[in-house]
Formats: C-alpha cells, structure tokens, sequence
C-alpha cells in the first residue's frame, strides 16, 4: 500500500484576458482578498492566435498574468476558480457594451509543471470538483518548459515562458525558505 502523504504548498498565479487593460487592477483587487498580495505582474502579451474570444470581448485582446505571495494547498485551485467565474460575472454585469470584459483563469505553477483550472471537460482534463476540471499545461525539463500536444497555442509559442520562469524562481526560494 502506498503511503499517503500532503503535497508541497505550490504557487497560484492567474491569466487575464481583456481587450480593456485598465480592468486588470480590478481583478487584482477583486482577487488579493482570498488570494492575497500579487508579487509577480506580467507585461500585456498580444491574445492573437485565436479570435474565439472577440465577438464577446473585444478586440485587441491582452493577455496578463498576476502570481500571489501566498503559497496555496493545490486543492484551493477548484475554490480559485469559482471565484474567479464569480468576479467575470460581476464584471460583466457592470460593464457597458462588452459581454465578457474580462476572462480570469486561475491555475498554479509547482517545481515540475504548471495546472491550469477549466470549467470544460475534455480528453486531457481531470474532474476535480465543483464542476471544476484541471490539465497539466507546461512542464520543467532540462531547464526549460515543455508543452504536451493539448497545450493552448499562446502557451505552446513560448511567449510566457520567461514570466513562468521568473515565477518558478520565486517559488523555489519560497520553498526553501520555509523547509526546516
């Protein structure tokens, strides 16, 4: 039988998708109370390689991402994403002629991959709960992130990789600092 035993804390980050970039501080604030401080910010990369999103946000799309201080247990990710689809509804509701103004998805990053949250099922994703599925989007190898053939096209590019890079730097200091 094998031993059961509690994962490491990993580091939550999340992905902004907005054709409104001044709406990026309100997710923050809307996410720093149960998330707590950001201590990573990216640039605005360009959402360009797919126009799924325009009709109902606009164009152009920015895609932006906020890592948190606070370490998280990785189940915390079903709870993230909730109320991640929470805070997009409530921005929609306020705002005046874009259905979606913003699209916020959580996910975390720990030593060897990056998981991201999904509210839609598929061959790669694993049920987790709440309606909530997860996918292994990126992984570390050989001092670099690697792709799976399901991986977003945005992500596969290597775009992101060295704001994932710069996260992972931080997480592994976050680690070490807090093992006995």
């Amino acid at each position: 039988m094998g031993k059961i035993s509690t994962p490491l804390p990993v580091k939550l980050f999340t992905g902004v998708i907005t054709s409104m970039p001044d709406l990026v501080a309100d997710v923050e604030a809307g996410l720093s109370g149960s998330c707590g401080p950001v201590d990573l910010r990216s640039e605005a990369y360009p959402f360009d390689f797919t126009s799924y999103y325009d009709r109902d946000m606009g164009t152009p799309l920015r895609r932006f991402f906020l890592g948190f201080r606070d370490l998280i247990s990785p189940e915390a990710l079903v709870k993230l994403k909730l109320q991640a689809n929470e805070l997009e509804a409530d921005m929609a509701h306020r705002s005046q002629g874009v259905p979606r103004p913003v699209n916020v998805d959580p996910g975390y990053l720990e030593e060897a991959k990056i998981v991201l949250a999904s509210t839609k099922n598929f061959t790669h994703r694993i049920y987790l709960a709440g309606g909530i599925y997860a996918e292994v989007t990126l992984h570390y190898q050989d001092r670099g992130w690697r792709h799976y053939p399901w991986t977003f096209p945005d992500f596969r590019s290597g775009r992101y990789d060295a704001f994932f890079s710069e996260l992972r730097r931080i997480y592994m200091a976050q680690l070490r600092s807090c093992k006995p």
